[in-house]
């Protein structure tokens, strides 16, 4: 009997080719688009767009009628609110930086997905992401680099489980971008030409403080005091949710020279600024731990880490000092290692696990 798949279909080329690729490879398939979007105004979710908007329905809906799946629309967006939008506000307001792909991707694409997937008999689900799911010679589970690194998607995916990844396909990780949309016009899918997403998807124009603002009003801290790590005021900042760790622009300090913030303190509702050399750290600790390829850290390990999206990596030292905490120590500084961020440790092109940095 063919095993059933629900592939988690955003409108996008990715997704689609995802969908189409299952269905050669002999698979059951669905299609199914996860309404997350909490404004109901169809201008407001047509400008939001990306994996959320109704052109997202729209889109799947066409490129379902051509691959001849079955397509469904189905509403997640009470476990979006929880888990990726009250997170995301909460984090801020704590001085932190939040990743809410990540969040996203562990509580509402996979587990919310996932057990929704298999109430109706589905065996896996699927997803257009650059990161192929492997089992290792230990027996463990993990997430490894997509062919293409330029689109390896890799480290939003460290925090997902043992079961999640066993019931996980990801066939887009097996070619390039250029090979899938190649495949999109071969196809004839409607989407081969549409752009990629990218900004967060429920924070469009990426005004992150205005949506604080707007989601939380009587918690939104107000203007207080840019100082040196001394405590020497130096001017006034426009509120904590509007910074983050390493950023020099937007900071309307005349210093006569490039600063940076250095820290975020809550507490006093201050924002610390500092020298380009004060942004640079050697090591950091980091909690919320999940162990994907490795199941356990019992003696220190040398691994490769990334510390953002964006970050090449760096080689560190993994010593654990706590129940549910880790101490990384680079072996070269790394640049603004930011509160709430998650690092990610690799080893060769597999994910070993990671967590959210202290």
């Amino acid at each position: 009997m063919k095993k059933k798949v629900v592939v988690g279909m955003s409108g996008g080329v990715d997704s689609s080719v995802a969908a189409y690729l299952l269905k050669e490879q002999g698979y059951d398939v669905v299609g199914v688009t996860m309404q997350i979007w909490q404004d109901e105004a169809t201008e407001a979710v047509e400008e939001n767009g990306g994996c959320c908007g109704l052109t997202a329905v729209d889109d799947a809906r066409r490129v379902a009628q051509v691959l001849d799946i079955p397509y469904y629309v189905m509403n997640f967006k009470d476990e979006f609110k929880k888990n990726v939008m009250d997170y995301f506000v909460a984090e801020y307001l704590a001085g932190r930086t939040p990743n809410p792909c990540i969040a996203c991707n562990r509580y509402v694409k996979w587990e919310a997905l996932l057990r929704r997937s298999m109430e109706i008999g589905a065996d896996y689900i699927a997803t257009g992401h650059y990161a192929r799911v492997e089992k290792m010679p230990n027996g463990r589970y993990a997430i490894r680099n997509s062919v293409t690194a330029k689109k390896d998607q890799t480290y939003a995916l460290y925090n997902l489980t043992q079961f999640q990844l066993e019931h996980t396909l990801m066939p887009v990780g097996a070619f390039t971008k250029e090979e899938i949309r190649q495949m999109a016009v071969d196809n004839h899918l409607p989407v081969a030409n549409k752009p990629d997403s990218q900004d967060i998807c429920f924070v469009p124009d990426g005004d992150y403080a205005g949506l604080i603002a707007k989601e939380a009003p009587d918690k939104v801290p107000g203007e207080g005091n840019f100082v040196t790590k001394d405590g020497i005021v130096l001017g006034q900042h426009k509120g904590i949710t509007n910074y983050t760790i390493g950023q020099r622009k937007g900071l309307g300090l005349a210093m006569g020279h490039h600063v940076f913030v250095t820290e975020i303190r809550p507490e006093t509702n201050e924002v610390v600024i500092g020298e380009a050399e004060d942004v640079f750290s050697c090591e950091l600790t980091c909690g919320q731990i999940n162990f994907m390829g490795m199941s356990d850290l019992k003696e220190t390990r040398r691994v490769w880490a990334k510390i953002r999206y964006a970050h090449a990596g760096e080689w560190c030292v993994l010593e654990r000092i706590g129940e549910d905490e880790i101490l990384c120590k680079f072996e070269k500084p790394v640049r603004a290692v930011t509160p709430g961020q998650a690092v990610v440790f690799y080893e060769g092109e597999y994910v070993l696990g990671g967590g959210v940095i202290n």
